[in-house]
């Protein structure tokens, strides 16, 4: 699987170390970005770097990380497609995508450690969506919000 990675200034290091972890489950790590270095490196900046990429097809899903999370997760699901969300558990970083077809990870690299994380990652990436017909039922519902808001 193909998998773009983003980050903002406070993001950057947890996202480096992300980029062996998706590397080592053996997938494929787009860096789309944040080394670190410039303080104004902006969360939306990111989202829609990392966002695009999805939309593209250059990866199948995306993993996020910002302070606390919650700004990138925000930015990122304005993008048509993108359903984002912070996860600093394992049950909701595979139910997510299990349930709710989640492509993008959202990680808060001031709330969660080091040792956390690549857990959050593997959770993620080793889930697929179930195709349950309450599952699917949703997910059009989601899908019909994001058309008639869209306009």
């Amino acid at each position: 699987m193909r998998v773009a990675l983003g980050a903002d200034h406070a993001g950057a290091e947890l996202k480096n170390q992300l980029l062996e972890t998706v590397r080592a489950l053996g997938h494929v790590a787009l860096d789309l970005g944040g080394d670190g270095s410039d303080p104004r490196d902006d969360y939306p900046d990111y989202a829609e770097k990392v966002g695009e990429a999805i939309r593209a097809g250059e990866a199948e899903r995306g993993i996020l990380v910002c302070g606390s999370g919650v700004g990138v997760s925000v930015a990122a699901n304005k993008i048509p497609g993108v359903r984002a969300a912070v996860c600093h558990d394992t049950y909701s970083a595979h139910q997510g995508v299990e349930h709710d077809d989640m492509n993008v990870l959202v990680l808060g690299s001031r709330v969660i450690g080091s040792e956390l994380a690549p857990e959050l990652v593997r959770a993620f990436l080793g889930a697929k969506f179930s195709g349950e017909a309450r599952h699917v039922r949703r997910l059009n519902k989601v899908k019909a919000l994001e058309e008639k808001y869209s306009n």
